[in-house]
């Protein structure tokens, strides 16, 4: 197996301002996440939120420390992880406990613990782990969340093609965290607008990761101050670090499916202030 990182740093609203789309595609965007027999992750100082993806074709892949990130003897020493599957059936191992995930399905992974392997069941059609991190000062037990035992609630409406399906994996409400909060949104075509109208929360930042999406297909993400507005165009597989003081939301010229991970001070899913589309610039 081989392994990879990168870092980000905090950018604040007013250096944005002068970014060319180079800038902000290096800032923001996030890209490569699956690689055959390889894990890649990207260490963001926002929060200090790790997201990463995990193949396994031929091997399990047992996942490093990323010592130069962590400083910590092994990854989770000082932190918690979200998984959610996003490929064909696979296996985490956490210290030698199995869980398997399917196609959605997501595990909570508390601190603590030591090995955390990823194996596909099917080479030909390998699982894709997609996962967050956060610091933990608490232990917490690993928790499976199958996709189907999850009801999810519905937002949005046709006239305004933000009909859309949340999917609230891991929440106050249902998993014990010390900061984390993941979950996965479906919409409902033929809507193609997520997250509108759009808000931020100064009290924790949040990423994106867009999937399901058709190869020759793109989404038009929006972030930045609500009256200083900036886009990304984004593909399959690709994600996005949203600031504190950042909108996120984004429109589709196809159907997608996308992962929301936040990382901070608050566990409320509900948490957010609200931006009226009229104050948009």
């Amino acid at each position: 197996m081989t392994s990879s990182y990168a870092i980000r740093f905090s950018r604040s609203f007013d250096e944005i301002k002068t970014f060319e789309t180079r800038q902000f595609r290096e800032n923001f965007l996030v890209t490569g996440l699956f690689q055959p027999d390889h894990i890649a992750v990207t260490y963001s100082m926002q929060d200090r939120f790790i997201l990463g993806g995990a193949q396994p074709q031929s091997e399990a892949l047992a996942l490093p420390a990323f010592q130069p990130l962590t400083k910590a003897s092994y990854f989770l020493e000082r932190r918690e992880i979200g998984i959610i599957n996003v490929g064909g059936p696979g296996k985490v191992q956490a210290d030698g406990q199995v869980f398997g995930l399917q196609f959605k399905d997501a595990l909570y992974v508390g601190r603590g613990v030591e090995s955390l392997v990823f194996s596909s069941d099917d080479p030909s059609c390998p699982a894709k782990f997609y996962f967050n991190s956060v610091s933990a000062h608490a232990v917490y037990p690993s928790v499976l969340i199958p996709h189907d035992a999850v009801q999810p609630v519905e937002l949005g409406d046709p006239n305004t093609a933000n009909r859309r399906n949340i999917y609230q994996y891991i929440v106050s409400t249902r998993v014990q965290t010390c900061q984390l909060v993941m979950g996965l949104t479906e919409l409902i075509s033929p809507s193609t607008w997520n997250t509108f109208p759009p808000h931020t929360h100064l009290r924790r930042n949040e990423v994106y990761f867009y999937f399901n999406l058709p190869e020759d297909q793109l989404v038009v993400h929006l972030m930045g101050e609500p009256q200083e507005t900036r886009h990304l165009i984004m593909r399959n597989e690709e994600a996005v670090i949203s600031p504190e003081w950042s909108i996120h939301a984004g429109v589709g010229t196809s159907a997608y499916t996308f992962i929301w991970g936040m990382g901070g001070e608050n566990l409320e899913y509900s948490d957010m202030d609200k931006v009226d589309p009229r104050d948009l610039l």
